[in-house]
């Protein structure tokens, strides 16, 4: 994790869903597994780092232009507008 807390590294946008799948990986591993206070401290230490680094991803372009927290962004919009659009009797 000393490079997931480094504020100078920036995974590659590829890293993404192995970023995810540490952090799931972590978090079962603290649910499932008896640990010493040592351990769980470890252990949330290193899902935080992961999160961090999903966060810095957050704000990295596509190839297309928009960031994934733009295109997100972008989504929730097209699908309130679709909901309000149904709600509003306009489908």
């Amino acid at each position: 994790m000393a490079c997931a807390k480094c504020s100078f590294y920036m995974p590659k946008g590829s890293t993404a869903s192995a970023l995810l799948e540490g952090k799931d990986n972590l978090l079962r591993m603290r649910q499932e597994i008896p640990l010493t206070e040592a351990e769980v401290a470890a252990v949330d230490d290193g899902a935080s780092a992961l999160e961090s680094l999903l966060k810095r991803l957050a704000d990295v372009p596509t190839p297309s232009g928009p960031t994934p927290l733009q295109l997100s962004d972008r989504s929730r919009a097209e699908f309130l507008s679709q909901t309000v659009s149904v709600i509003a009797g306009k489908s």
